[in-house]
């Protein structure tokens, strides 16, 4: 197995596993800096599991035993922090512009491919099923998690009932979205190093019949397994960091396709928050003008105003 494609195996085979299974790959893929240091047993007594069980973990996803599974899972982990090395090599001795020049680019690259291979009817689709669904649930791990919050945000100015899963729990995720059903949706932004606790959640949602959107980078990735609507966005490792410009990209696009098929909401929503702003003086007066700031939001409502005047 390639060392590089450890994770991502790993995550393939998520659907197939065993409920204990399930559980050491998704410590594993959340917790690898700790897990990679742990014998058999001590990794079983840390997930309250016995020792033969993860032995037969790491048989069930292609190894010869758990030596063997740990070995790769350390070489992996090298090939992660080799990457400070890699950043390395690519910039050193470049002058802070060059860097900053080359970061940007490489950004604006990404964008423009996730332009070129995004499927206009996808992004249709996933703008449509949040706005008809009951109750929409949001997943973002680790530095998706800020993505999560993003959506949240602009999401609850369009519509209300939008839940971002906040736990570094499991059962707790599950509480969470307890009440999850068909006449839900479920976001699950995910990028490598993919995260196992985003794609059980979008498990337990597609077992519930839940309307599923996954964010992630390509067609291979493990949280399309589960989606009927996939948005993919480039996110490459541009040093040790990850760059999420593309992604964030295409949620502010959902943001404001769905406002304009819902202004009157948004509308709606933006007053009220200028009333509670003025009512509790959150903001002074002569500091903001948020809905006057909004031309792309009232243009629907003047068109339809200026229709009925003409009638």
């Amino acid at each position: 197995m390639d060392k590089q494609d450890f994770m991502i195996d790993m995550s393939n085979r998520f659907s197939s596993m065993s409920k204990s299974q399930k559980v050491i790959a998704s410590y594993i893929s959340d917790h690898y800096e700790e897990a990679v240091f742990m014998t058999a047993a001590e990794l079983g007594a840390q997930l309250k599991v016995s020792e033969s069980t993860v032995v037969r973990f790491a048989m069930a996803i292609g190894y010869d035993g758990y030596p063997e599974f740990q070995k790769a899972l350390q070489e992996w982990v090298k090939v992660q922090l080799s990457d400070v090395q890699k950043m390395g090599v690519k910039y050193g001795g470049s002058s802070q512009s060059e860097i900053l020049r080359s970061v940007l680019q490489s950004d604006m690259d990404k964008i423009h491919d996730t332009l070129l291979h995004m499927d206009p009817s996808s992004f249709e689709t996933a703008i449509n099923i949040i706005l008809k669904a009951r109750n929409v649930y949001i997943s973002g791990i680790r530095s998706c998690e800020p993505l999560a919050d993003f959506l949240q945000f602009y999401l609850n100015m369009v519509r209300g009932n939008v839940f971002c899963l906040k736990t570094t729990s499991m059962s707790e995720t599950f509480e969470q979205m307890i009440r999850i059903n068909e006449k839900d949706a479920f976001i699950g932004i995910s990028f490598p190093r993919y995260s196992m606790r985003t794609l059980k959640a979008m498990e337990f949602a597609n077992d519930r019949n839940a309307k599923i959107i996954s964010i992630t980078d390509s067609i291979h990735s493990p949280m399309c397994m589960y989606s009927s609507c996939n948005l993919l966005a480039r996110s490459d490792m541009v040093s040790i960091v990850d760059s999420l410009v593309a992604p964030l990209s295409v949620i502010n696009a959902l943001v404001v396709g769905m406002c304009l098929k819902r202004p009157a909401e948004v509308k709606n929503s933006l007053h009220t928050l200028e009333e509670v702003w003025n009512n509790y003086q959150v903001y002074l007066n002569d500091e903001i003008n948020f809905i006057d700031e909004e031309p792309m939001l009232n243009y629907p409502l003047r068109k339809a105003e200026e229709a009925e005047e003409n009638e």
